[in-house]
């Protein structure tokens, strides 16, 4: 069976799911409010199965976030709007226009553009592309996405922002700023008001992000990480107590801080092991 085959079959699936009569409940309800959330979910499942570095579920990681494609392209045809081949005549489309050094009819001619051309040509493609759907930016930051999840919003505006010079050259000044939003959202939580504790805590987020950029650590990565150890040292905690015969929910705070730290002495003394092993 050819992948068109297979795609074909895939549409028909999702058809036969939303019949009216004779399809699944669950899929029947749907729509694209409440399928949006599941977007979202497999698209990280993507991402970690490629930070996993695990083919078998990066394949079926890639089909799932492909059913999620699918699944709103026979909802828009269902009510009229596009269907799948749109979906697919769209970017192939999109593809050919922002790689006019390729596709275009002096591709030929054209020397092979290196990354920074090509990403200035791309973005002033996506600026044509804009204007002539009647959304040109007005102003510069226009050009950052606000349906962007919030951290990588504040990264991407405050790339664009260091663009013009508008941002601290290395990370120390950074590093001031965040004791300063520091002392502001510790002065918030003395007042008890809510919406300044929010503003405040949305500023030391804010100026992490920007001193991570500066140190070159990855936010994503970094918090990944973090969880990561928290996950590790947490289930040392409860296998210790179900040694014990006991559970979470028996322990106090202080037999669960110490056997955190417990945790955290014997995963130092095996990097200490790993660095001093020859």
């Amino acid at each position: 069976m050819q992948a068109s085959d297979k795609i074909e079959q895939l549409l028909a699936l999702i058809v036969a799911l939303r019949h009216p009569q004779t399809g699944s409940a669950w899929d029947i309800k749907q729509n694209f409010r409440s399928l949006a959330p599941y977007a979202i979910e497999e698209a990280y499942e993507v991402v970690d199965a490629v930070n996993r570095n695990n083919k078998q579920d990066l394949c079926e990681e890639l089909g799932d976030l492909l059913l999620q494609i699918v699944y709103h392209a026979r909802l828009a045809e269902e009510e009229g709007s596009f269907n799948f081949n749109n979906v697919v005549q769209a970017v192939n489309s999109k593809l050919i226009r922002r790689h006019a050094h390729i596709f275009g009819p002096a591709a030929a001619k054209t020397a092979r553009l290196d990354a920074a051309a090509h990403k200035q040509q791309w973005q002033a493609i996506k600026m044509q592309e804009k204007a002539a759907k009647g959304q040109g930016n007005i102003y510069y930051l226009d050009a950052v996405s606000s349906a962007l999840p919030a951290v990588l919003e504040a990264a991407k505006l405050q790339e664009k922002a260091e663009a013009t010079g508008f941002d601290w050259v290395e990370a120390r000044p950074v590093l001031r700023k965040l004791q300063e939003e520091l002392k502001e959202l510790q002065e918030a939580i003395k007042k008890g008001s809510a919406e300044e504790q929010m503003a405040e805590y949305g500023d030391v987020i804010f100026t992490l992000i920007n001193l991570g950029r500066k140190i070159r650590a990855n936010f994503e990565d970094s918090l990944k990480k973090t969880n990561q150890k928290f996950r590790r040292r947490f289930t040392y905690i409860e296998k210790e107590l179900q040694k014990r015969h006991r559970n979470l929910a028996a322990a106090n705070i202080v037999e669960m801080e110490t056997l955190w730290n417990e945790a955290k002495e014997k995963e130092e003394k095996n990097k200490e092991r790993v660095n001093n092993t020859p």
